[in-house]
């Protein structure tokens, strides 16, 4: 806990992103750029006002579509959100998205899919969801999908009863929906109706492709055992392909958890561009299926790199798993048979293994590939004298 704690604050003093609401370029730095999207809805009958944060990268990739968050509760989110997804992206681990702040009018009303009878809350207020997330649906996506390039990985973030309409919309409408990102959602509201309606759809989804974060502060009564049950409920009936973290913060205060979630529930959400030993399932057919999620989610095709694979190996190798370090080596020479780094991979591998004969003939191959301005080249001559002398022991 202490740790997320510690991250943001960092980020917040150290990573806050620069703004600006004006169209025209910027030309000493990179900036967001706001839109004020004022929309009469009919189906809510008041004009709303979403805040449309554009990535820094968009003026320069007339081609690139983004991810679309929408975030609930307006645009203070946007200084966590965008110190957070900052710190990710510049590890390849997030992409840059296109974020939809939505200013509230009545929150109660809105966030809240039931009017509340529980004597613990404002009784009587709530019931609106329905009619907001069909706003949502209906109204603001098609304006958003209009005039900004998004394309179809939308996320839906919110805290408290903003994390209450999050976990609706995706149940309600899943096919729109791939992630719900609920901080202390306030699932005590009319005892517990919300709650019971995440289980029951959770229960009756056989499959379900999406991405679930939820989290608690130090909450307690009624709010602690109405959540906890959803959680048991969530963990009994969790569909196949559901990827979902909860986290407990024991001494977060409610109006905390947003600061000390947004990093986890991010850094969970989006798939790095770089392949992970601890993601990697032991079938090259994977890789290639963890880069087809990735690009889903970024909306851009993208590959292995060689590197990545190549590291694979190397970490099956540290590991005495030469079948499977050989398995990768030989899976990144296919990929890229004109790069000399692939072939000196799978030599480094047959050397650890005493194939000094197999481990030769590949650095060869490697060296036929480079020049002396490789950065490889040198290795690779240190290796072809090391192995030379090795079989003429």
């Amino acid at each position: 806990m202490k740790s997320y704690l510690h991250t943001i604050i960092a980020l917040l003093f150290f990573a806050l992103p620069s703004f600006t609401v004006s169209s025209e370029p910027d030309t000493d730095s990179q900036r967001y750029e706001l839109k004020v999207e004022k929309l009469q809805s009919h189906v809510l009958n008041e004009q709303r006002e979403v805040v449309v944060q554009l990535p820094k990268s968009y003026a320069e990739n007339p081609d690139k579509k983004y991810p679309v968050v929408y975030r609930l509760d307006g645009g203070s989110n946007l200084p966590v959100m965008n110190a957070v997804l900052e710190s990710l992206q510049s590890q390849n681990a997030a992409p840059e998205v296109i974020i939809v702040a939505i200013e509230n009018t009545d929150r109660l009303r809105d966030l809240y899919p039931t009017a509340n009878e529980d004597p613990n809350g404002p009784v009587g207020y709530g019931g609106g969801g329905a009619k907001f997330l069909s706003f949502i649906t209906t109204e603001l996506m098609p304006v958003v999908e209009s005039k900004y390039r998004v394309h179809d990985f939308r996320v839906i973030e919110g805290a408290s009863a903003g994390g209450v309409f999050a976990l609706y919309a995706l149940s309600q409408k899943p096919e729109l929906f791939n992630a719900a990102l609920t901080y202390s959602a306030a699932v005590w509201w009319n005892y517990g109706a919300s709650a019971k309606r995440v289980v029951a759809f959770l229960k009756s989804a056989n499959q379900l492709d999406h991405y679930i974060y939820t989290s608690i502060g130090n909450e307690g009564a009624p709010m602690r055992s109405y959540y906890n049950d959803m959680i048991s409920g969530m963990r009994a009936n969790q569909p196949a392909g559901l990827r979902w973290e909860n986290e407990a913060y024991a001494d977060v205060p409610h109006n905390l958890v947003t600061a000390a979630s947004t990093f986890s529930a991010y850094h969970h959400l989006f798939l790095s561009a770089y392949l992970m030993p601890q993601q990697y399932t032991g079938d090259v057919n994977s890789i290639s299926e963890y880069y087809a999620r990735v690009s889903r989610q970024r909306g851009e095709k993208l590959e292995a790199p060689e590197w990545v694979i190549r590291e694979l190996g190397y970490h099956y190798v540290g590991l005495q798993n030469y079948d499977k370090a050989i398995d990768l080596f030989e899976h990144a020479i296919a990929k890229y048979p004109q790069t000399p780094d692939a072939y000196n991979g799978l030599a480094y591998g047959y050397e650890r293994m005493g194939e000094y004969e197999k481990s030769l003939e590949n650095v060869n191959k490697a060296l036929a590939l480079s020049t002396p301005e490789h950065d490889g080249h040198q290795v690779y001559l240190s290796r072809q004298k090391r192995l030379q002398s090795l079989l003429e022991e």
